[in-house]
């Protein structure tokens, strides 16, 4: 059109960093941080963020090396969310229920040049370094992150955190991506497996997601979060961006248990938090728990819920809204949008729609559930069952260094999430199934290969496999059938102890099954049909009621 400007003259990257910039001036004086006795303003924030930026590149660290981090939710952890982009450097948030094999594992595979590691996670990273040190003298830089000034004893070559702040610059160039394609974090999708995948986030993605969360929460720049979803599990789901968007507030929460929780709630008057289902559920059943004073909004997802738990969490002042998504699409993906006419429904029925995993948010451009070989849609009649996949901005750039797991993740142009589910007659889709054997515990990712090798280490099994048996409390746990060698014996208890010696607590199995395993005709082990005894066994742990 005549005398228009083209658009790529007033073209400016987006990026989540703009955010924090802002809320510095609109919201300066503002709290931005409280953790214990400890509190900051957006103004301080900022700030500080740019004085560790500088003295992230200072430390030899160029444009889009990676800089990890393994910390639980601290204010460090959260202005490491921003002052990494903001040295040019890509975020990798490590899972911090891993131990050192694994960490080392993930940065050298990340090719980590920096290490922020809480003090509580110390030897963990210390045994990880000693690792890589036997394949490799370019072994990141250790930054320590302790949580007062006092001294501790700590060798040479180990840097402190409040040291690198103290010392960096605050007229430091923020280092903004040129493209907003650009990477701005790496999050795997499970530390526990055996060839772990790099998600590559975008600084757009970020973005895009992050103001999709303030919307499908409803946040203001009066919303105090708590901070109960790790900050290392897609960068929090992107809510500590989209905080800083708002100029809300943000409660960090070390210890996630039923007290913490509640306390912090009335202290602070939280009115945001977020959580998988295990997290209601302690909540709803804990001996201390009493009705809130205000409103709690909370985003739930990771693992499927059982209906029951929406309605009791409801009863004490929890709003919970259910989202659906994954490591591949910067946490949540979908939104079960409340329809104001299921008000009129009975508790159970309106429990029931909850749990759906309903339709895109609006950072996201199509959601669908198709036929995976055909790629076509499935009918909207709740009962042909086919493939949810994704397509829009905040889908992956792809997988770290793993070439033909991003193109089969993309093939036919869609994201396969691998979960299998069916379409509603309004368009809302519900996940039936999963097409892979990952476990999901509590919210977390479980590896059934990497369990089933550390079972068979055991000199009487001959057989085994894993499968998720569902569970009211944890939404599934880890279940092993095991065929033991001919004249050999072992208990249950063998078993899981040997796999808590070598795997995090969470990923033992909660029940041992001996006995001979169904097969096919070509010697596969039938898990649908291990599956099914899981299920017929019911729930280990069982969930009780707010009159009990």
């Amino acid at each position: 059109m005549e005398g228009s400007i083209k658009c790529n003259a007033n073209y400016v990257p987006l990026t989540p960093i703009s955010f924090l910039e802002r809320s510095a001036i609109v919201y300066s004086d503002k709290v931005s941080i409280i953790y214990g006795d400890v509190t900051y303003t957006w103004s301080q924030t900022h700030q500080r963020c740019i004085k560790l930026a500088s003295s992230i590149s200072q430390l030899g660290v160029s444009p889009n090396d990676v800089v990890a981090v393994l910390a639980h939710n601290i204010p460090a952890t959260y202005e490491l969310q921003f002052a990494v982009p903001m040295s040019g450097a890509v975020l990798c948030t490590l899972n911090t229920h891993q131990d050192s094999s694994m960490v080392s594992l993930l940065l050298n595979h990340c090719d980590a040049k920096i290490l922020f590691v809480d003090h509580q996670l110390f030897d963990i990273a210390k045994g990880a370094l000693e690792i890589l040190s036997k394949s490799t003298t370019k072994l990141p830089i250790l930054v320590l992150i302790l949580d007062s000034d006092e001294n501790t004893s700590v060798s040479s070559n180990t840097l402190i955190y409040e040291n690198l702040i103290a010392e960096g610059k605050l007229d430091f160039e923020v280092r903004r991506p040129k493209d907003e394609c650009d990477t701005i974090s790496i999050s795997y999708t499970s530390g526990t497996t055996s060839t772990p995948k790099g998600v590559i986030f975008s600084h757009r993605g970020a973005y895009l997601n992050s103001l999709a969360t303030i919307i499908i929460n409803e946040m203001k720049s009066t919303s105090v979060y708590l901070w109960c979803v790790p900050m290392y599990h897609c960068n929090g789901w992107c809510v500590p961006w989209s905080i800083a968007a708002q100029g809300g507030t943000n409660v960090c929460l070390r210890n996630v248990t039923d007290k913490d929780i509640f306390d912090n709630i009335f202290k602070h008057n939280v009115t945001h938090m977020g959580g998988a289902p295990a997290l209601l559920n302690m909540l709803i059943n804990s001996p201390i728990r009493k009705p809130l004073s205000g409103k709690v909004v909370v985003m739930s997802g990771g693992a499927p819920p059982p209906p029951d738990i929406f309605s009791s969490a409801e009863e004490l002042g929890f709003h919970v809204t259910h989202a659906y998504g994954m490591t591949e699409t910067y946490g949540p993906a979908s939104i079960c949008t409340w329809k104001p006419e299921w008000a009129s429904l009975p508790p159970d029925a309106q429990a029931k729609m909850r749990v759906r995993q309903g339709v895109q948010h609006v950072g996201m451009d199509e959601l669908d559930i198709k036929d995976p070989a055909t790629m076509k849609s499935v009918p909207a009649d709740a009962k042909t069952i086919g493939e949810v996949m994704f397509r829009g901005n905040n889908v992956m750039n792809g997988y770290l260094k793993d070439l033909k797991a991003t193109q089969d993740a993309f093939e036919g142009g869609w994201f396969r999430t691998g979960d299998m589910g069916v379409k509603h007659t309004d368009g809302y889709i519900e996940v039936t199934d999963r097409a892979t054997d990952v476990v999901i515990s509590g919210g977390e990712n479980i590896s059934t290969i990497q369990l089933e090798g550390v079972i068979f280490s055991h000199p009487a099994v001959f057989e085994a496999a894993v499968v998720g048996r569902p569970d009211e409390y944890w939404g599934e746990t880890p279940c092993a059938f095991v065929k033991l060698k001919e004249g050999y014996n072992a208990t249950e208890e063998e078993i899981i102890q040997l796999c808590q010696k070598h795997l995090p607590s969470f990923m033992a199995p909660q029940t041992v099954v001996f006995g001979d395993l169904p097969k096919t005709s070509t010697g596969k082990t039938q898990k649908y049909v291990l599956r099914g005894k899981a299920k017929a066994m019911g729930s280990l742990y069982k969930k009780k009621t707010l009159a009990d």
